[in-house]
């Protein structure tokens, strides 16, 4: 769906598309080559669904899965530990077309995709991820339509994630039928949603908003219902948890993946959204306009070890920042490094604190295609030309190098 929706005029920032991107396909060994010199412990990669069953189910692109197999190996072979995502926000265009993730098929569908990948991987990769940041692709796609699919319908959106989570229990099943032994998760983008004031207003403004976009598709695997603020604001929109969905959607899991990368300050606006509106804090930004505030991964790796007692992984966090080639080739970003630096020791205040924090993947190895952005926005640790997909680390790659090194900061 990616590929029709950065095809179609308009979408995607100077009408860039994925085609090509980085070439990671092509070029995967000199990237791990990449990855054994700055140390990395663990890659965290994403399977296309499409690259395996273009049609969404049946036939088996053995192409697309001998990639994987190859990088696997490689990664492998390298000492650096393989987490695969399954679902990272590409449904194959074919099941679109039968009516996409609002269908109830689709769970059945996927429970079949990552059966194969299971079987074709999972003698070697023993930490898996369900799906990537479920709220992104399910509201900003089905519901906003300003990511793929492109539709914007609260009701497909609401269905959507029902099947989403439906799905992800069904895939829980699968892998525990083949490896009582391997660990599985889910992945959420997250921000700290924080009261702009004392409030007991805003603090309620604040707690709706974590409700709704932190909590939408952990609450219903760990407790078995939906938010409370969710039913306030959809009222009948919202999908009905049968029985049998219940304890579908609520297999036990592993861990929570946290993807994190800026706060939001909440204030109370009655009538708004959720009845809370977003305020812009004086601040450092990011170039993706994000505000840089490493607090926030602090108060949320301690939230959710409080509220769903599970283990913790920092699955994405990063940096947008315009980096600066200097004449002597070095890319300086500095930005970057303050950036990763300040949110290590957020995540070092928490683990100090008895947080259950297993490991923090960097967003990102390479610079790529970043969806609606195309490629005006790098958070690479190594630099990619477009133009020659030459790789160039950059001063925060030898940076973290020197951190894993050292183990600290």
């Amino acid at each position: 769906i990616w590929h029709t929706y950065s095809h179609q005029s308009g979408n995607i920032q100077a009408n860039d598309n994925g085609d090509l991107a980085c070439d990671h396909y092509r070029r995967w060994a000199d990237d791990i080559g990449l990855m054994r010199d700055i140390g990395l412990k663990a890659y965290r990669f994403s399977i296309s669904w499409p690259r395996i069953l273009p049609a969404g189910h049946g036939r088996i692109n053995q192409a697309g899965l001998g990639f994987y197999d190859r990088l696997v190996d490689g990664l492998c072979e390298a000492g650096i530990e393989p987490m695969a995502t399954l679902y990272h926000w590409d449904l194959p265009q074919a099941l679109e077309d039968e009516g996409g993730w609002p269908e109830e098929k689709l769970a059945a569908y996927y429970a079949d995709y990552g059966e194969c990948v299971f079987k074709a991987l999972g003698d070697r990769v023993k930490r898996w991820i369900t799906f990537n940041e479920p709220w992104v692709f399910v509201w900003l796609g089905y519901g906003l339509g300003i990511h793929a699919p492109g539709r914007g319908d609260r009701a497909e959106a609401l269905r959507a994630g029902h099947n989403v989570l439906r799905a992800h229990g069904m895939a829980v099943e699968r892998l525990r039928a083949l490896d009582a032994q391997a660990e599985v998760g889910l992945t959420l983008s997250v921000q700290a949603h924080l009261p702009a004031s004392a409030k007991a207003a805003d603090i309620e403004a604040a707690d709706r908003s974590d409700a709704f976009h932190n909590r939408w598709f952990i609450d219903p695997i760990r407790s078995g219902r939906y938010p409370e603020a969710m039913h306030q604001e959809f009222g009948s929109l919202m999908p009905a948890v049968s029985a049998d969905d219940a304890a579908l959607i609520g297999r036990p899991i592993d861990f929570i993946g946290l993807n994190y990368y800026t706060r939001q300050l909440i204030a109370e606006e009655k009538g708004g959204f959720l009845g809370a509106r977003i305020l812009r804090p004086i601040g450092r930004y990011t170039a993706m306009d994000w505000e840089i505030y490493p607090a926030g991964l602090y108060h949320l790796l301690k939230s959710f070890h409080r509220r769903y007692a599970l283990p913790l992984y920092v699955t994405e966090n990063g940096a947008a920042i315009d980096d600066e080639v200097l004449d002597d080739g070095k890319v300086n970003d500095w930005e970057r490094m303050r950036y990763l630096q300040s949110h290590f020791e957020a995540a070092h205040r928490a683990l100090d604190e008895g947080v259950d924090l297993r490991g923090y993947m960097v967003w990102s190895l390479l610079d790529n295609f970043e969806w609606g952005f195309g490629y005006s926005k790098r958070f690479g640790l190594v630099r990619c030309d477009y133009d020659t997909l030459e790789r160039r680390p950059k001063q925060s790659a030898k940076w973290y190098a020197r951190v894993i090194a050292d183990n600290g900061i």
